[in-house]
């Protein structure tokens, strides 16, 4: 399984005093010597964390692989398209959310999420979707022609402690998407706590944790916290 890492809230802190640290740019390679696959980045269009400048950064500094996190906002995916990033995942976004709160609203597909995934697919980027774990969700994005589905994983982040059920919902909504040909990835309020049974589902086959390892870099540094988030995701697969 590919484990990639957000760093946004390494721009977070940094943004709380407008300078030049913590470095995006250090912390994606701290990143990638504690074993992280691939690196994820959010640029939002207020720039509340991540900035232009640092996907310009980060696009050449990457050695693994570059996920970049965005809306369907066209100057937003005009950035992308210039950058190339290896996959790019359209999520929804408002100005008032502390965080992405739910997958995308695919029903009647939008016209601007149509024309993102047009233009991106045209600059030979590939495209992941996050929405819910939902069949019909999984049905409608399989129709738009993208490469990918990220499920968001907030529910089973809410609740793990007192029942499965969200878990189960994971595994089945993992088999449905991969049953229409598209590859699955998870991610949101994954933690060390919570990480194993999610890794566990073998339908799918990319994690994207960003808060919580940032949160125990903390007190580790960066590669040190990557590494047990790593190991913890490799257990949970082992036969």
């Amino acid at each position: 399984m590919r484990l990639y890492v957000n760093i946004d809230h390494v721009a977070t802190v940094r943004e709380a005093r407008r300078t030049d640290e913590p470095d995006p740019v250090r912390a994606a390679a701290a990143a990638e010597r504690g074993g992280a696959d691939g690196i994820t980045v959010h640029l939002r269009e207020d720039r509340r964390h991540i900035q232009d400048a640092d996907v310009r950064a980060l696009r050449t500094a990457v050695r693994t692989v570059l996920n970049l996190e965005l809306g369907a906002a066209p100057e937003i995916v005009r950035i992308a398209g210039r950058l190339k990033p290896f996959q790019a995942t359209l999520v929804p976004e408002r100005r008032q959310e502390i965080t992405t709160e739910g997958g995308l609203a695919l029903g009647g597909a939008t016209p601007k999420i149509r024309t993102a995934i047009a233009r991106l697919t045209a600059a030979g980027i590939r495209v992941s979707l996050f929405i819910d774990p939902d069949p019909g969700a999984i049905d409608r994005a399989a129709a738009l022609g993208v490469a990918a589905v990220e499920l968001h994983t907030g529910r089973y982040a809410r609740s793990w402690r007192k029942s499965d059920a969200a878990l189960r919902a994971l595994e089945r909504a993992a088999a449905h998407a991969r049953g229409r040909s598209l590859a699955v990835h998870a991610g949101h309020g994954l933690t060390y706590d919570n990480v194993q049974p999610v890794a566990a589902l073998r339908d799918i086959e990319e994690l994207n944790i960003g808060h919580s390892i940032v949160s125990h870099a903390i007190f580790l540094g960066m590669e040190e916290a990557v590494r047990r988030m790593r190991q913890l995701v490799d257990e949970a697969r082992r036969p």
